[in-house]
């Protein structure tokens, strides 16, 4: 267990200094507390997966790290779950998802048609609860061929932990962004 506790601080460690300089981002990881306080899948979709990304793409530097001594290459290449790039193909699958749904009710004949926009609605979640548990599953078993079995276990509980541990770390982040900080002193090694 030892073993599996440190790979997780270690990837949880690589994540915030690598990923979360930015104020803007930790206050926007702060929605994830809808995947916490909502069960359902559309609003922790919509509002924690939407403003999570915007942060990642919009505010965190894409350049050189100089706090971390590393190029933004680098940080893609050893980012353990997914990077930029695969962030986009996860997020143009989920965009597009609902379009299926619209067009053929039934799913190709897979799911009971939708009859109101409640429905459709429902079915939007139901679709995005079953992409976000099973892009949970196959990186890890990815991850399980391209690394090794515990580092894909340790970040499939990263991830399913990542809500609470964001707000763990970000709670203080809008405070900071109010008082006129842009990034965090903490990721870029000085004290609060």
């Amino acid at each position: 267990m030892s073993g599996f506790m440190q790979t997780l601080k270690i990837q949880r460690w690589d994540d915030h200094r690598y990923y979360h300089h930015s104020l803007i981002n930790q206050s926007l990881h702060l929605s994830a507390t809808s995947f916490i306080l909502m069960i359902a899948a559309m609003t922790g979709w919509m509002v924690s997966m939407t403003s999570r990304q915007i942060g990642h793409f919009f505010f965190e530097p894409k350049g050189y790290d100089a706090v971390n001594d590393v190029t933004h290459e680098y940080k893609e290449e050893v980012k353990v779950g997914y990077n930029l790039h695969r962030k986009v193909v996860l997020l143009s699958l989920w965009a597009l998802s609902p379009l299926p749904l619209y067009f053929k009710p039934t799913f190709f004949g897979m799911i009971r048609p939708w009859e109101s926009a409640l429905g459709f609605v429902h079915q939007i979640g139901m679709c995005w609860l079953f992409i976000g548990v099973a892009r949970v599953i196959l990186r890890s078993i990815q991850l399980f061929f391209i690394r090794d079995l515990q580092t894909g276990l340790v970040w499939a509980f990263k991830i399913l932990t990542d809500p609470f541990h964001d707000i763990k770390l970000y709670y203080k982040a809008p405070y900071y962004l109010l008082r006129g900080d842009m990034e965090d002193p903490v990721a870029l090694g000085h004290s609060h």
